[in-house]
């Protein structure tokens, strides 16, 4: 075998375990919801999969994030209009890189002040990323809104990029309608329109990296 049909094969090798490697792409949707231990107040855990039979959006969140804040009250106001119909808002706080104090222990004053109906909690920076299949550098904006079905199935999330689909109120109401709508079984799942119009405003957000 000459030289530069060897330097060829070893380049296709190469492409193929970068591919295949595992974590290489972000994960797609739908998938399983993987388990997520939340620490609670007062030293308490709960699992996100205790939410399983309801129609779940997830926010994973900075606190000193404004943007991250004002969604929070978004999932309030769709909580008292949704909730009673199986909806299920989740608010799981963690820390922005490199910060050595930990935003769990204002978490109870920040319930307090935005009057959240609903339950948040607090998970490591690892945690995270692996619920949301996050590897090396990979940016992810800010919030990361996940939207779970009945069946424990991930249905939408934000992913590298903002998507204003899953953070205007609106559009939520209606994937979260649809959602509640369907049958708890896996085999209705499908991925969840979440495409917006050119010429949409992107929403302000930050991104969160190692």
């Amino acid at each position: 075998m000459n030289r530069q049909r060897l330097t060829s094969v070893v380049v296709v090798i190469i492409f193929l375990l970068v591919i295949s490697a595992p974590g290489a792409q972000t994960a797609s949707v739908p998938r399983k919801s993987p388990e997520l231990t939340i620490s609670v107040p007062l030293g308490k855990t709960t699992l996100l999969s205790s939410y399983k039979g309801k129609v779940v959006v997830v926010e994973f969140f900075f606190i000193a994030s404004e943007h991250c804040m004002h969604f929070a009250q978004v999932l309030n106001k769709l909580n008292r209009e949704l909730g009673p119909g199986g909806f299920q808002p989740v608010g799981i706080v963690f820390d922005p890189p490199k910060v050595p104090t930990s935003a769990e222990k204002v978490i109870p004053s920040l319930v307090d002040y935005f009057k959240l109906t609903y339950p948040v909690g607090f998970a490591s920076k690892a945690d995270v990323d692996t619920y949301l299949g996050r590897t090396g550098n990979e940016l992810l904006a800010i919030p990361q809104v996940v939207v779970i079905d009945r069946a424990g199935v991930i249905r939408a999330t934000t992913g590298n990029h903002t998507n204003p689909k899953l953070e205007d109120e609106n559009s939520l109401r209606a994937i979260i309608e649809g959602l509640l709508k369907e049958a708890g079984s896996a085999k209705n799942t499908h991925t969840v329109e979440t495409s917006f119009a050119v010429g949409d405003p992107p929403a302000t957000t930050a991104t969160y990296n190692r």
